[in-house]
């Protein structure tokens, strides 16, 4: 299967794969690699990774998992900077 011809609910249905799991995989990965996107942002990315019109409706879901996955980080980016600063 060509994903980037057929990147759709269904396609992904057929696989055995489900929306919200797989949501909230991509956002908790996306969060992890960029924990400080701001909420349109992230808007935009679901956009770019589920260009199916049939996927649009879980992007507020993307939006909410990204930010439930990005705030449990801040604090320990904060402390580690803070130890950082205080080092140098």
């Amino acid at each position: 299967m060509d994903f980037a011809i057929e990147n759709g609910p269904e396609s992904c249905s057929n696989l055995g794969l489900e929306c919200s799991a797989c949501i909230q995989r991509c956002a908790s990965n996306t969060a992890a690699v960029c924990g400080d996107i701001a909420p349109a942002a992230v808007h935009r990315i679901f956009f770019q990774l589920y260009s199916s019109p049939g996927c649009h409706p879980m992007a507020h879901a993307f939006v909410r998992a990204y930010q439930d996955a990005a705030v449990p980080s801040k604090p320990i980016a904060a402390a580690a900077c803070a130890s950082a600063a205080a080092a140098a």
